[in-house]
């Protein structure tokens, strides 16, 4: 018998192309995400545009700039890109000098793949720890040193992750990376706030994406063929809400943190995962060791 059958869970969000705040809310606003080429970046990137705001979308790869640039300019606003890797400061300060100085950053771009602790080499805590925690810091010191200079305001966004806080077995690097994160959110908020400078961190749940990681995929159809039923779409009982989110609902989150609506929140975390991390702590699975979970045999030195 199904548990939750009969349950609403909570409601489905509005239909893509409605947006969380006024028309016109960034009008004259130029928006730079990094990251902005794929997934949870460019949905970020598409709230924001049709908000009014002008877009520069950053990724390493040119390949995911192209196709992201054409979708968001259907949207009817400018979208410029650029390639940068964000571990390299020089590369970051000319992309800064040649567009106009970004009214919002968002630190979307990260690292990561499933790998035991024990396994893992220094040179794959290297890269993951330089593009998530370090790549953030640049592109953040680069955006606030030039806010400072002018004497304008600004406003950051860090997307974060659950698992700074709870943990990450299997992701040792990247959790440690977006703690890092979260507290760069806490301590550039108090550092300046008083120069007009917000920031702020955003944690998306589970919000299924035609760019998903290899391992995020491999996790739904691990729980997909768990003992647990699931529900109508795989996943929807394990949620709290009896539902996954949309990637759009991140980028309404993104939008009202950046927006004059938010002008007196700063240092927080915002996190759009329908209670789902929360759940986690209450009602804990069976425990299954990580090198189980990735089909590794025994760990023989």
């Amino acid at each position: 018998m199904d548990p939750t059958a009969g349950l609403p869970g909570l409601p489905a969000p509005p239909p893509l192309g409605a947006s969380a705040l006024p028309a016109g809310t960034f009008d004259g606003s130029l928006v730079l995400v990094t990251g902005g080429g794929t997934g949870l970046g460019r949905a970020v990137a598409a709230e924001f545009a049709r908000l009014g705001a002008d877009l520069l979308i950053v990724s390493r790869r040119e390949r995911h700039l192209g196709p992201a640039r054409a979708e968001l300019a259907m949207l009817g606003t400018r979208v410029s890109s650029a390639v940068c890797d964000i571990r390299d400061p020089r590369r970051i300060a000319e992309v800064f000098d040649a567009h106009a100085l970004p009214d919002v950053l968002v630190n979307n771009a990260a690292a990561n793949f499933p790998v035991p602790t024990e396994d893992m080499s220094p040179n794959a805590w290297q890269a993951v720890v330089d593009i998530t925690l370090t790549g953030t810091f640049l592109m953040t010191r680069e955006f606030g040193r030039r806010h400072l200079a002018a004497g304008t305001p600004g406003s950051v966004i860090d997307v974060g992750a659950s698992y700074a806080w709870t943990g990450g077995p299997g992701f040792a690097h990247s959790a440690a990376a977006k703690a890092g994160v979260e507290s760069l959110v806490r301590t550039l908020a108090v550092e300046w706030g008083p120069y007009g400078i917000q920031v702020n961190g955003l944690v998306p749940g589970l919000m299924p994406h035609t760019d998903m990681s290899d391992d995020i995929r491999g996790n739904l159809a691990r729980a997909e063929d768990a003992a647990e039923p699931a529900g109508p779409d795989g996943h929807d009982r394990r949620q709290p809400a009896l539902r996954v989110g949309a990637p759009r609902e991140l980028g309404w989150a993104a939008t009202f943190l950046a927006s004059p609506y938010a002008r007196f929140i700063t240092g927080h975390t915002l996190v759009v995962d329908g209670a789902n991390w929360q759940r986690r702590g209450l009602v804990s699975p069976p425990v299954t060791p990580v090198r189980e979970q990735l089909g590794r045999g025994p760990f023989t030195g």
